[in-house]
């Protein structure tokens, strides 16, 4: 085993082995391995679409897994649709969630404000978004259910 990571080939086969089963355990860990079984799309958006920006932005998901700056949120008419950056893509299919399956809260810490939607009903992924990104995107004025914390 030690002469095979030694080699060029052995290491970087090591490598990408690694790198799609940490990609793999994180979908797992944070919850969109469980909602891509219902979620998942191959189409891109359509129609009227909003999003927070031309970059990718940071979400939290469950366990507080940290999805820093790979996150792509597109608002449509109809659904919120969800991709990471392709480096990460492995075990993060892209996801388009209905509004009707989405639930939000906004909360307030001190001077941080944040958003927090809790995707799909069956699997009740807590998604943690800024309220900037929410705003831009129109999320507030898409899901009528919204509640606020302090």
């Amino acid at each position: 085993m030690n002469q095979f990571l030694n080699t060029p080939y052995g290491f970087a086969i090591f490598f990408v082995a690694l790198w799609c089963f940490i990609c793999f355990f994180i979908s797992i860990l944070g919850g969109w391995h469980s909602l891509s079984g219902r979620f998942r799309t191959q189409t891109a958006p359509y129609g009227e679409t909003k999003t927070a920006g031309p970059f990718f932005y940071g979400v939290k998901m469950r366990f507080r897994v940290n999805y820093g700056n790979v996150i792509r949120l597109t608002a449509t008419e109809d659904a919120l649709y969800i991709s990471i950056l392709f480096l990460f893509r492995i075990g993060h299919p892209p996801l388009c969630i209905p509004w009707t399956e989405i639930k939000m809260a906004e909360t307030k810490f001190l001077w941080w404000r944040h958003v927090f939607l809790m995707l799909g009903n069956e699997e009740r992924i807590r998604m943690r978004i800024s309220e900037r990104m929410a705003r831009n995107l129109g999320i507030m004025a898409r899901i009528p259910n919204a509640s606020t914390s302090n």
